[in-house]
């Protein structure tokens, strides 16, 4: 499977789920008709009284004076129906149609619209394709392990890698703590393997746990989505999920920003990104191996001005954190 047919396998997951439900439908139907053989003869009562009130109102419109005798047909029927049900202790709903949504009816829109459901659909069926499921189970925040970071105080920053890796630690839980009471975004910037992504991963599965959405891209992988959507969209079988989650998720992780071809078009999506989710409140957070210098260099002014802005910014120092953990599992 890619991320071009997850759009058709998600669609072909909601005609499952109504197969599977008529098939449960129509089975519970076979077992209370053969137990409660009235229950069918009102069944299909119900179903011609309505139809017949339905072609007279097409024939004749709503002032038909044999209208409202066959609506009152209609509510006696069904009300002797309830009480058939209730005597017998069969829940009212246990022939209703069901669903796993009750809002789009498992079909995936409300008057055209993409329901919430099918937004979800498509960001878990991205988090298959990914494998981040099976990631943020080894990375969070009951694996972090400080151990390797080293106690010696860094003097360019006036505390060693423990101390900041620590700061950097009650900064993300408080992120996760507050983030239904209070709009913040995170910036991690530094060298390789200090535990960037890592942290990101924390975050992440912890507010997937809490039941928000969340999205978790790399920029490479982001903006050749939006490439692909802003030069071939109408040539595109489907529509891509991913270029609407990214404002719509509660919470959008956007990792190694910078290790993208940066081209006007990267710098211009980057942007509008930010700045949709700014404007809708929408929580964001950021990693990167590039210095704030860097950033500034590879990113227009207007930019930079947002991250420093809306960012709550931590640099990650230290040596690589991934080395040390490779070479101490060979020891």
């Amino acid at each position: 499977m890619s991320y071009k047919t997850a759009f058709r396998d998600v669609i072909r997951d909601y005609e499952v789920d109504r197969e599977r439900s008529a098939a449960l439908l129509n089975k519970r139907k076979a077992e209370i008709y053969d137990s409660l053989p009235k229950l069918k003869v009102l069944d299909e009562a119900i179903s011609q009284s309505a139809l017949t009130a339905a072609k007279q109102i097409l024939a004749a419109g709503e002032k038909n004076k044999d209208i409202e005798a066959w609506l009152t047909k209609s509510q006696n029927l069904i009300a002797e129906k309830k009480q058939l049900l209730a005597e017998n202790g069969v829940p009212e709903d246990y022939l209703a149609e069901i669903y796993q949504c009750d809002i789009c009816k498992d079909t995936g829109y409300v008057e055209n619209m993409r329901c919430r459901c099918l937004k979800q659909r498509m960001i878990d069926k991205y988090y298959d394709l990914s494998n981040i499921r099976d990631l943020l189970e080894i990375e969070n925040f009951d694996n972090f392990d400080i151990r390797y970071y080293s106690k010696t105080v860094d003097s360019s920053v006036g505390m060693s890698p423990y101390q900041n890796i620590q700061r950097i630690y009650r900064i993300s839980a408080d992120f996760v703590r507050e983030f239904d009471s209070s709009f913040q975004n995170l910036l991690f910037y530094g060298d390789t393997g200090l535990g960037k992504t890592f942290m990101c991963n924390c975050i992440a599965k912890d507010l997937l746990d809490n039941g928000h959405t969340v999205l978790y891209v790399t920029a490479p992988q982001i903006f050749k989505l939006v490439e692909d959507y802003r030069f071939n969209r109408n040539d595109m079988e489907e529509p891509d999920y991913v270029i609407d989650a990214v404002t719509d998720v509660d919470l959008l992780v956007l990792d190694d920003l910078g290790a993208e071809f940066s081209t006007i078009v990267t710098s211009a999506a980057l942007f509008d990104i930010i700045n949709q989710r700014l404007l809708a409140k929408k929580s964001t957070v950021i990693s990167t191996n590039l210095s704030l210098v860097e950033f500034e260099a590879q990113y227009s002014a207007r930019i930079f001005s947002r991250f420093l802005g809306h960012y709550r910014m931590s640099k990650f120092i230290g040596d690589d954190i991934r080395a040390k953990k490779k070479y101490s599992e060979l020891s």
